[in-house]
């Protein structure tokens, strides 16, 4: 039986990429990526020549299938999202959940690296000892319980949001901390492009960042972190 390695590429500058990482995405028998066009890009920059096939969120069931007779060929095999860490608000969970539940035998191992959600977390200054992770808040339906959690925490709350919704996020973050009696104790820490050309990071109460955020057209993807049960810093 094959291994199935869990690899984690970089978020932004293609730098951020390990040399166990490069290592793996050589040696094995193919590549699965979320979306191939990408993937090429990072493995022209390392000269990796490894056989890429696609694998993602709209896959069908032949794909996971495909990848199990792979596997049982003997063939060792990667799994790459478009960035970061698979596994993390992406479908890599589903298929090692189906992997496992095929054969427990298969062997999946990490490959650690870069992640958006620990990279905010490490620079965030605040208590990240215990936290929650909510990935992207749901586009429709559970938006306003999905915000309430958020401001009920008493730990940490990190999110994921795109450029399309941030604005509309933070104006529902900022009714539900509102609702809560939060809004003059929450820290808030926003990172926009991480790694990347234009990585900035946003520090605040809701006012300031959504001020902060309303005065340029919104670009990249944002990581979100909210603790509605901080003392603010004077700083900040």
């Amino acid at each position: 039986m094959g291994i199935l390695y869990i690899v984690a590429t970089p978020i932004g500058n293609l730098k951020d990429i390990t040399f166990r990482a490069v290592e793996t995405l050589q040696e094995v028998d193919f590549i699965f990526a979320e979306d191939t066009r990408i993937t090429k890009k990072l493995l022209s920059r390392y000269d990796i020549h490894t056989p890429l096939l696609s694998y993602h969120q709209h896959s069908k069931k032949g794909k996971t299938q495909k990848i199990l007779d792979l596997l049982a060929q003997g063939k060792n095999l990667a799994l790459v999202t478009d960035a970061g860490t698979p596994g993390i608000s992406d479908p890599g969970n589903e298929l090692i959940s189906f992997l496992v539940g095929s054969d427990p035998t298969i062997r999946i191992l990490p490959i650690p690296g870069a992640s958006a959600l620990t990279a905010l977390a490490s620079v965030a200054g605040l208590p990240m000892d215990k936290f929650l992770f909510l990935g992207y808040p749901p586009h429709k339906k559970g938006r306003k319980k999905f915000f309430q959690e958020v401001a009920q925490s008493r730990h940490p709350v990190l999110f994921y949001e795109s450029p399309h919704r941030i604005m509309k996020s933070l104006a529902e973050l900022s009714g539900a901390l509102d609702a809560g009696g939060k809004t003059q104790n929450t820290c808030i820490v926003v990172g926009r492009e991480l790694t990347k050309q234009f990585e900035t990071i946003y520090r605040g109460g809701i006012e300031n960042i959504q001020k902060e955020l309303g005065k340029n057209p919104a670009k990249g993807e944002f990581v979100v972190l909210v603790h509605s049960d901080y003392i603010r810093a004077r700083v900040w």
